[in-house]
């Protein structure tokens, strides 16, 4: 597991595709992977369908730190991206994601 000076941070981001809309919201998640794994500071970015629910997402992510996960975040494409998601899922955004620090124990 990589760790970093100043703690790397997770991000879990649920998401809902409305309804008629589950391929639309996977195909959308798809092409955004390899993007949001090649900015710098990206360490994990996984997409995962919840089993048993169609149209059910969880989105796993690793930044090397929060600015990197910041810049990801206003990244010119995010801003073109972010009216499109909002069309095909139930909610917000801010609604799915939480953001996780890791700890570990002192030795």
């Amino acid at each position: 597991m990589t760790a970093t000076p100043n703690g790397y941070v997770t991000v879990i981001w649920d998401a809902k595709a409305k309804q008629g809309r589950e391929a639309d919201l996977k195909a959308f998640i798809t092409a955004a992977i390899t993007p949001s794994r090649d900015d710098p500071g990206n360490i994990d970015y996984e997409a995962h369908e919840v089993e048993g629910q169609p149209g059910s997402f969880v989105i796993y992510e690793r930044w090397e730190s929060r600015e990197l996960l910041d810049a990801h975040l206003n990244a010119p494409r995010m801003a073109r991206l972010v009216p499109q998601m909002l069309e095909l899922i139930e909610g917000s955004i801010e609604d799915g994601i939480r953001l996780l620090r890791p700890f570990r124990p002192a030795n």
